[in-house]
């Protein structure tokens, strides 16, 4: 069961994947990228499915041609390998004349290597079914040995340059871009375990080609790495895709806001403000609401603003080293945090009057919540407020 569900696990990340990048294909489908990309997840998705042994069995009986299934998975191999290379290329950008140029180039070279294995195949001979030793059991046959290789040629090029081209990116990406960092170095290492995979498959092959016996190297040392490597590509390709989507982003904001949203819902509730959310709202809507909790939980603890309080935080935070943005943002969550012990303390009390009612200053939610929750200086000012 274990095995299964490691070989499903790739395609479905490569699903999950498409069925992401399917709106903006619908939105841009005259962009390349947007095209490539769809279609190394529609090749890639089922590939280690149709590689596992019981598939190769029933796809090759239900042909009723004998070992039907190396044509075709060598081939949708041959293909993902270029259309990652592709990818890549159309990815990372550069002059439109050149980057045409390259993928022609590319499309050209995977194109014909897969014609070949097809054709191959065709003209030999492999009348004995193999499931797993394939390649090192016909290394030696006519035309079936120059299938081998030309597909083991094709997928070592295309892992090689795939490799190298996100390695060459991953050094020079802005480390801001953390999803796209992230999913380059899962390619990466994905594509470091497949040539790991690749060398024990020529091994065995070259092994057979010398009259020497290294099948294990192709059965049992191979299948693992593959299967590792196609888990981690479909990451890979993933964690951009997802990391970069508007859904990710809205995510990652509304979970920053939980500590402020938590602190302030009781208050906002309390002033009749909130409006009940449906479990099955987008995750748009939940940020919206999120935040707009929190703006009615400030609004209804504005009367206990302290601008004393508000001062000394700024001042020891600029006195920290803080810079003037974050000094302000420690100075209002201070600020923030001592009235929600004072309101909740003095619940029946009127608001302190101030001759100027002090504000907070114009920045993100995100920032705030942030230094409401880590901030030595506010949890200071929280403590003096409730011990007062």
């Amino acid at each position: 069961m274990s095995s299964r569900i490691l070989l499903l696990l790739p395609g479905s990340l490569m699903v999950l994947a498409l069925l992401i990048k399917l709106p903006t294909l619908r939105r841009d489908r005259d962009q390349p990228l947007n095209r490539t990309a769809c279609g190394l997840l529609l090749v890639g998705a089922p590939i280690t499915f149709l590689a596992s042994p019981p598939t190769i069995a029933a796809v090759n009986r239900l042909t009723g041609v004998v070992n039907f299934s190396a044509p075709l998975v060598f081939g949708l191999l041959t293909v993902f390998s270029g259309l990652c290379v592709v990818l890549v290329l159309q990815w990372r950008g550069g002059p439109p004349a050149a980057v045409r140029r390259t993928t022609r180039l590319t499309a050209a070279v995977f194109a014909t290597a897969t014609a070949a294995i097809v054709a191959l195949f065709v003209i030999g001979e492999a009348p004995v079914e193999r499931l797993e030793d394939l390649d090192t059991y016909y290394a030696t046959t006519p035309w079936i040995r120059e299938m081998i290789v030309c597909f083991l040629v094709a997928h070592t090029l295309g892992s090689s340059a795939l490799t190298w081209l996100c390695g060459k990116w991953l050094a020079r990406a802005d480390r801001a871009l953390r999803p796209l960092r992230t999913g380059l170095a899962l390619i990466v290492v994905a594509g470091l375990m497949d040539l790991a995979y690749l060398v024990a498959k020529w091994a065995s092959v070259v092994a057979r080609w010398a009259g020497r016996d290294m099948v294990f190297l192709s059965t049992d040392v191979a299948p693992p790495l593959a299967s590792a490597s196609a888990l981690l590509l479909g990451a890979g390709f993933v964690v951009p895709l997802v990391g970069g989507s508007a859904t990710w982003r809205a995510f990652g904001q509304y979970r920053r806001l939980r500590p402020l949203w938590k602190a302030l819902r009781g208050f906002a509730a309390a002033q009749g403000r909130t409006v009940p959310l449906a479990w099955w709202s987008p995750m748009g809507i939940r940020l919206l609401h999120r935040e707009s909790v929190i703006d009615d939980g400030i609004l209804a603890l504005a009367g206990w603003f302290d601008p004393a309080v508000r001062c000394a935080a700024y001042e020891a935070a600029r006195g920290q080293g803080a810079s003037e943005a974050r000094a302000s943002a420690v100075a209002d969550a201070a600020m923030l945090a001592a009235a929600c012990e004072r309101r909740a303390a003095e619940a029946a009390a009127r608001p302190p009057q101030h001759p100027e009612p002090p504000r907070l200053s114009d920045q993100p939610l995100t920032a705030l919540a942030r230094e409401f929750r880590t901030s030595p200086i506010v949890a200071t000012a929280a403590r003096s407020a409730a011990g007062a």
